[in-house]
């Protein structure tokens, strides 16, 4: 019986540790080819919510568009957009991310 518990809280750990970890996707990537202009979004505007404005991601062959979307706002903070910084004829996606002030 107290090998099955171990072995549960194990597994329990090793799946808490699992959900704390950054994942692949949010590698830092750098691509040769310049990302194309943002699209032209309708923002929909909701009491409450914030709009996060759509983005280029690649997907290591070409780039694809991920569309905006409304989030539930959040107390003090405010959204910083996902955006592309050229460094060295190189492109790196700055990825969004919630800012307090």
């Amino acid at each position: 019986m107290n090998v099955n518990k171990t072995l549960i809280a194990l597994g329990i750990a090793a799946g808490s540790l699992a959900a704390t970890m950054t994942p692949a996707a949010a590698a830092d990537v750098y691509v040769r080819i310049e990302p194309p202009a943002p699209r032209h979004e309708v923002v929909v505007e909701k009491h409450g919510y914030v709009w996060i404005p759509g983005y280029w991601s690649w997907n290591g062959h070409r780039y694809g568009w991920v569309d905006g979307h409304s989030v539930r706002a959040r107390h003090s903070e405010h959204w910083v957009p996902d955006r592309w910084v050229e460094d060295r004829g190189q492109w790196h996606r700055e990825h969004g991310r919630w800012e307090r002030g």
